[in-house]
Protein backbone atom coordinates (compact mmCIF):
# COMPACT_ATOMS: atom_id res chain seq x y z
CA UNK A 1 0.00 0.00 0.00
CA UNK A 2 2.67 2.38 1.20
CA UNK A 3 5.32 0.51 -0.75
CA UNK A 4 6.53 -0.47 2.33
CA UNK A 5 8.11 -4.27 1.52
CA UNK A 6 8.08 -7.30 4.20
CA UNK A 7 11.86 -6.73 5.25
CA UNK A 8 11.09 -3.26 6.53
CA UNK A 9 7.54 -4.11 7.97
CA UNK A 10 9.28 -6.50 10.51
CA UNK A 11 11.82 -3.68 11.01
CA UNK A 12 9.34 -1.57 12.10
CA UNK A 13 7.30 -4.06 14.20
CA UNK A 14 10.76 -4.88 16.43
CA UNK A 15 11.24 -1.36 16.51
CA UNK A 16 7.53 -0.89 17.95
CA UNK A 17 7.95 -3.75 20.18
CA UNK A 18 10.99 -2.01 21.79
CA UNK A 19 10.03 1.09 22.46
CA UNK A 20 5.69 0.57 23.15
CA UNK A 21 6.73 -3.00 24.89
CA UNK A 22 4.64 -5.92 25.26
CA UNK A 23 2.06 -4.47 27.38
CA UNK A 24 1.21 -1.54 25.59
CA UNK A 25 1.91 -3.11 21.77
CA UNK A 26 -1.66 -5.03 21.14
CA UNK A 27 -3.74 -1.98 22.02
CA UNK A 28 -1.77 0.48 19.95
CA UNK A 29 -1.86 -1.66 17.12
CA UNK A 30 -5.45 -2.18 17.07
CA UNK A 31 -5.97 1.86 17.56
CA UNK A 32 -4.32 2.12 14.88
CA UNK A 33 -5.76 -0.35 12.31
CA UNK A 34 -8.99 1.25 13.73
CA UNK A 35 -7.64 5.10 12.54
CA UNK A 36 -6.69 3.39 9.11
CA UNK A 37 -10.25 1.42 9.04
CA UNK A 38 -11.82 4.77 9.67
CA UNK A 39 -9.16 6.31 6.98
CA UNK A 40 -10.66 4.27 4.23
CA UNK A 41 -14.10 4.18 5.31
CA UNK A 42 -14.00 8.03 4.57
CA UNK A 43 -12.22 7.68 1.23
CA UNK A 44 -14.36 4.86 -0.08
CA UNK A 45 -17.44 7.12 0.98
CA UNK A 46 -15.71 10.31 -0.68
CA UNK A 47 -15.00 8.39 -3.82
CA UNK A 48 -18.60 6.82 -3.70
CA UNK A 49 -19.50 10.72 -3.75
CA UNK A 50 -17.82 11.78 -6.25
CA UNK A 51 -18.88 8.72 -8.27
CA UNK A 52 -22.72 9.63 -7.67
CA UNK A 53 -22.14 13.49 -8.82
CA UNK A 54 -20.87 12.58 -11.43
CA UNK A 55 -23.05 9.49 -12.56
CA UNK A 56 -26.21 12.44 -12.11
CA UNK A 57 -23.90 14.65 -14.00
CA UNK A 58 -23.96 12.66 -17.03
CA UNK A 59 -27.51 11.91 -16.91
CA UNK A 60 -28.33 15.82 -16.55
CA UNK A 61 -26.05 15.71 -19.94
CA UNK A 62 -27.76 13.20 -21.39
CA UNK A 63 -31.03 14.32 -20.69
CA UNK A 64 -30.25 17.92 -21.86
CA UNK A 65 -28.74 16.15 -25.21
CA UNK A 66 -32.04 13.91 -25.53
CA UNK A 67 -34.44 17.02 -25.14
CA UNK A 68 -32.63 19.28 -27.88
CA UNK A 69 -33.06 16.29 -30.05
CA UNK A 70 -36.37 16.34 -29.55
CA UNK A 71 -37.27 19.67 -29.72
CA UNK A 72 -35.12 19.98 -33.24
CA UNK A 73 -37.05 16.99 -34.50
CA UNK A 74 -40.77 18.34 -33.34
CA UNK A 75 -39.42 21.52 -35.17
CA UNK A 76 -38.84 20.00 -38.42
CA UNK A 77 -42.14 17.87 -38.36
CA UNK A 78 -43.72 21.27 -37.82
CA UNK A 79 -42.01 22.26 -40.51
CA UNK A 80 -42.81 19.61 -43.06
CA UNK A 81 -46.44 19.94 -41.72
CA UNK A 82 -46.86 23.31 -42.90
CA UNK A 83 -45.03 23.13 -45.96
CA UNK A 84 -47.38 19.44 -46.99
CA UNK A 85 -50.39 22.18 -45.69
CA UNK A 86 -49.50 24.74 -48.53
CA UNK A 87 -48.65 22.67 -50.89
CA UNK A 88 -52.47 20.59 -50.54
CA UNK A 89 -53.66 24.96 -50.41
CA UNK A 90 -52.29 25.23 -54.10
CA UNK A 91 -53.49 22.02 -55.54
CA UNK A 92 -57.00 22.55 -53.59
CA UNK A 93 -56.87 26.26 -55.42
CA UNK A 94 -55.46 24.74 -58.74
CA UNK A 95 -58.44 22.03 -58.84
CA UNK A 96 -60.95 24.58 -57.90
CA UNK A 97 -60.05 27.05 -60.38
CA UNK A 98 -58.37 25.80 -62.79
CA UNK A 99 -58.32 28.30 -65.31
CA UNK A 100 -56.77 30.91 -63.29
CA UNK A 101 -54.23 29.41 -61.89
CA UNK A 102 -52.90 26.75 -65.14
CA UNK A 103 -50.22 29.18 -65.63
CA UNK A 104 -48.73 28.37 -62.05
CA UNK A 105 -49.54 24.83 -62.08
CA UNK A 106 -47.78 24.30 -65.57
CA UNK A 107 -44.81 25.94 -66.25
CA UNK A 108 -44.21 26.99 -70.49
CA UNK A 109 -40.97 25.15 -71.65
CA UNK A 110 -37.78 27.35 -71.95
CA UNK A 111 -37.55 28.74 -75.93
CA UNK A 112 -34.60 26.19 -76.66
CA UNK A 113 -36.96 23.10 -75.61
CA UNK A 114 -39.79 24.21 -77.71
CA UNK A 115 -39.47 22.45 -81.16
CA UNK A 116 -40.29 25.17 -84.01
CA UNK A 117 -42.70 24.48 -86.84
CA UNK A 118 -41.97 25.40 -90.46
CA UNK A 119 -45.58 26.71 -91.75
CA UNK A 120 -44.33 25.57 -95.51
CA UNK A 121 -43.95 21.72 -95.16
CA UNK A 122 -46.78 20.19 -93.64
CA UNK A 123 -46.05 17.47 -90.56
CA UNK A 124 -46.84 14.25 -90.87
CA UNK A 125 -50.48 13.47 -91.19
CA UNK A 126 -51.19 16.60 -92.33
CA UNK A 127 -51.80 18.38 -96.01
CA UNK A 128 -50.95 20.97 -97.85
CA UNK A 129 -54.98 21.58 -98.65
CA UNK A 130 -56.78 24.16 -95.68
CA UNK A 131 -59.25 22.01 -94.20
CA UNK A 132 -63.39 23.18 -94.69
CA UNK A 133 -65.11 23.59 -91.84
Amino acid sequence: MFGISSGELFFIAIIALIVLGPERLPKVTRMAGMWVRRARNQWNSVKDELERELAAEELKRSLHDAQSALQDTEQRIRDSGAEARREFEQMRASVQDPDADVSAAAPTPAPEEQTPVSPSKPQEGESDEPRSA
